[in-house]
């Protein structure tokens, strides 16, 4: 069985990363989020919401694409979750090439410290290449209307987390 590991910190999940989830979701037969417990980057959802809104949204992919998709939250090193969870492929998003220079170097390292994990690069469909979460959650903050970046479930967690 093939199993994928798509990392990141979801805060929250956009419709870039379900972009991502459903294209990685055609490549192996099950695929594992890892929702990174990062407690320097201060999330506006805590873990159980992140992990709540993916399940959520990952359901209906799953039901789509007949791959097992799952959230597992993690605070260690990347290439230990994949041992974790028994990846042998690592998936990675593209918004442009300022992510390359940084994922570059994640590759390397990860490399190093274990050459049987494999890293896959998925490039963002290009409607969604400028959409991040830190940029969703500030237009929202401001009163700004998100709803064409997230799920309308996320849209309406976001304005009550800012109403």
């Amino acid at each position: 069985m093939r199993v994928g590991l798509y990392p990141g910190t979801f805060d929250p999940i956009t419709m870039g990363h379900i972009d991502i989830i459903r294209r990685a979701s055609l490549l192996v037969d099950k695929l594992v989020i890892g929702v990174a417990i990062n407690r320097d980057k201060g999330p506006l959802f805590t873990l159980e919401e992140r992990v709540a809104m993916i399940e959520a949204e990952c359901a209906k992919l799953s039901a789509e694409t007949g791959t097992e998709i799952i959230a597992h939250p993690f605070e260690n090193l990347l290439i230990d979750c994949a041992k974790d969870v028994g990846a042998q492929v690592i998936v990675r998003g593209l918004r442009a090439v300022a992510d390359f220079e940084y994922e570059f170097q994640m590759v390397g390292m990860n490399r190093a410290l274990d050459s049987s994990v494999e890293t896959v690069f998925l490039m963002a469909e290009a409607k969604h290449q400028a959409i991040a979460s830190k940029l969703v959650k500030e237009i929202a903050r401001l009163g700004g209307d998100v709803s064409k970046f997230v799920t309308p479930m996320v849209n309406d967690a976001l304005n009550d987390r800012f109403s």
